[in-house]
């Protein structure tokens, strides 16, 4: 079979972001995939996996493959269990697809990543997405229970099952989650789901930088409560503006349960809000309008808009949950010594932060290394989620090397050992 049989279209890449290919395939079927991969490792050829194409600019320090294989026509629900609770789909399907057909049924997967109209769930799991509502329902990796994997070599396995209580031995799923499909291509991911919350509220806290103090005061009091936020999100003063028409720092507090239990959270809330902050509540509607337009705030590779002279980054940050607010202090600080663009938030529960950086490249390269360099401090961790591809040439995209990517390296050798996918995409140069 000739690779150009399954070729369906012309899919244009910009060369910005790198993870381009000489050819782009795009498989309709899992048996496709098996022979794309399979010539192609006889071959010697390299491949680039990707969906829709979004996190183009997350990873990678080649530019070009012999191939993309894009998954993006490779979509739609193929099983959902109702009464289980469960759906198994095929990773083209984009975020709001798949989010619009369980909300017929009154349920949902639980994750919130970004651009959901055009990120593929089979990229949010292999690069282990997450958002503000992280807190609540956990990242990618916590709602998998099984799935299909096509190797390099045009095998198939399946991890997990089709049920959630699934305990046999080691959880495969989590080797191939985050992997950034450098092991396998995912050809199937079936899923745990939640009930659509009956009742959702928004409360936002609003506070003056010289009172920051008090609000994280509130915040160690709320965490030690009973009170369960679906979000706890903390704003910079910048992205605050952008968002709210508030130049200040914002305590997004997000409730999702029964109207009554949302209530009584809210006035929880109302109750134990330092003085000297700004509350207000936003409804349903309202809310849901909020996270929105909060989830197209990061750049990704579709949106090519800055000017010329500028470019774009995000730096994703992990943790300890209260040192969020040292996180954002730090980034204030940059802002007053670069010039460049900076908005951040962070998460105070689970310690997940991201900076968003617009500007000329000088001013962003700088300030990613300061950055760094504070987060070090913290014994943080660092990765560039969306960089350009000349610029991931002169700064790695990934936090040092782990004591343990041994281990990494030797399962990349085991399943992959000609470097078929993704080469040079994951931490280390796998």
């Amino acid at each position: 079979m000739e690779l150009k049989e399954v070729s369906g279209g012309q899919l244009v890449l910009s060369k910005k972001y790198g993870n381009t290919g000489l050819s782009v395939v795009t498989p309709k079927s899992e048996e496709e995939i098996q022979q794309i991969l399979c010539t192609a490792n006889e071959e010697g050829k390299k491949i680039s996996v990707m969906g829709r194409g979004t996190k183009r600019g997350y990873g990678g320090v080649k530019e070009e493959y012999d191939l993309v294989l894009s998954l993006a026509n490779y979509k739609g629900i193929v099983e959902h269990t109702v009464g289980d609770m469960t759906v198994t789909a095929r990773p083209g399907t984009t975020i709001a697809e798949l989010q619009g057909y369980l909300k017929k049924h009154d349920q949902m997967v639980s994750i919130d990543p970004s651009w959901p109209e055009e990120a593929t769930i089979g990229g949010v799991i292999a690069a282990n997405e997450s958002g503000p509502k992280r807190l609540k329902y956990g990242a990618a990796r916590d709602l998998v229970i099984g799935l299909r994997v096509v190797y390099a070599d045009g095998s198939v396995i399946r991890t997990g099952g089709k049920v959630v209580k699934n305990v046999a031995g080691y959880d495969m799923n989590k080797l191939f989650i985050g992997s950034m499909g450098t092991l396998g291509v995912i050809s199937e991911i079936t899923m745990k789901l939640r009930p659509l919350p009956k009742f959702e509220s928004l409360v936002l806290l609003s506070i003056d930088e010289d009172r920051l103090e008090e609000l994280k005061a509130f915040t160690v009091k709320l965490q030690g409560s009973m009170i369960e936020p679906a979000s706890l999100e903390l704003v910079n003063p910048a992205l605050s503006k952008k968002l709210l028409d508030r130049e200040e720092y914002t305590l997004l507090i997000a409730f999702e349960d029964v109207e009554r239990a949302v209530r009584y959270q809210e006035e929880w809330v109302a109750a134990n809000k330092p003085d000297a902050a700004i509350l207000s509540n936003l409804s349903s509607d309202e809310s849901r309008e909020f996270w929105k337009g909060f989830s197209v705030i990061q750049p990704n590779a579709l949106k090519e808009n800055e000017p010329a002279d500028h470019v774009q980054a995000t730096v994703k940050i992990s943790s300890r949950n209260i040192q969020v607010f040292d996180i954002l202090e730090e980034v204030r600080l940059l802002k007053q010594v670069n010039k460049a663009e900076l908005d951040a938030h962070g998460g105070l529960g689970h310690g997940v932060s991201f900076v968003i950086l617009k500007g000329p490249e000088e001013a962003v390269t700088s300030t990613i290394a300061s950055l760094r360099d504070f987060v070090r401090t913290k014994q943080g961790f660092t990765t560039i989620k969306h960089l350009p591809f000349e610029l991931r040439k002169k700064i790695d995209t990934w936090h040092d090397k782990p004591s343990y990517f041994f281990l990494f390296e030797g399962i990349k050798r085991k399943v992959d050992p000609k470097n078929t996918l993704n080469h040079k995409r994951f931490i280390g140069g796998i």
